[in-house]
């Protein structure tokens, strides 16, 4: 059996998330279609892990196994032809047989992208917010994130997770043009914790709470204290990192 990596970008505005389920498009049934297709064989393919209904992927990575002989370069044109607009596989490769997605990685990195403005270009993938926002706060905010943190106070608890202990490594705030973005690189991620963590630092940024705020809700784990959800359209996750 061979262990293929795919490395894949899709557009979640009309996905349900990535796994499968009993409702809606999701990413991991549209693949096991068209590999059905090429292979004949019913393969699940497995991902990094799981994004919210409306989030998008730049650098999503998943991997199977297969039996087929077919190369890496007629998979690829296979799988582009045969799934949907909204996603494109930009590379498959030879992976070791004790390569997994998922429990591989070493860290990921998410982008969200708020537009300060009204935008008709961007508007499935940004957050068009018509407030001013304050830079600086935001920034000393995403700061006070680096380091090994509960994140109890910025994830969806129901269920509850295994762990709510997530270590990051980067995580700030830039300007460019009329957007601004938030880049935040960690081990792991939990449901919904990106777009919690914008929702809050979003209400600093209009200075409806100061910045220390996010030190205290991370020593609270009090979701209820948190900020709200950000749209799911202004996430993507931009790439996933392996040591091999």
């Amino acid at each position: 059996m061979r262990t293929l990596r795919l490395l894949i970008e899709y557009d979640g505005n009309h996905f349900v998330g990535w796994q499968s389920q009993n409702r809606g498009r999701t990413v991991q049934n549209e693949l096991k279609r068209a590999l059905y297709v090429l292979t004949k064989e019913s393969i699940r393919p497995v991902g990094s892990g799981r994004t919210d209904a409306g989030t998008h992927a730049l650098g999503q990575v998943a991997h199977f196994q297969t039996a087929s002989n077919l190369s890496t370069e007629r998979l690829l044109r296979g799988l582009n032809g045969l799934l949907p607009a909204d996603i494109a596989i930009r590379t498959i490769d030879e992976a070791p047989t004790d390569f997994h997605a998922r429990y591989s990685a070493v860290h990921k990195c998410y982008r969200y992208r708020i537009h300060l403005a009204k935008s008709s270009l961007n508007r499935s993938q940004v957050w068009a917010y018509y407030q001013t926002l304050s830079l600086a706060p935001m920034r000393d905010a995403a700061h006070a994130l680096v380091g090994t943190h509960g994140f109890g106070a910025f994830c969806k608890q129901d269920p509850v997770p295994d762990s709510l202990d997530c270590h990051i490594y980067a995580a700030d705030w830039n300007a460019q043009g009329a957007e601004l973005i938030f880049e935040i690189v960690a081990n792991r991620f939990l449901r919904h914790m990106v777009r919690i963590l914008v929702g809050t630092m979003v209400e600093i940024g209009r200075g409806a709470r100061p910045a220390e705020d996010i030190a205290t809700l991370l020593a609270s784990g009090e979701r209820a204290k948190a900020g709200p959800t950000a749209p799911a359209r202004g996430l993507c996750l931009i790439r996933v990192a392996y040591d091999t």
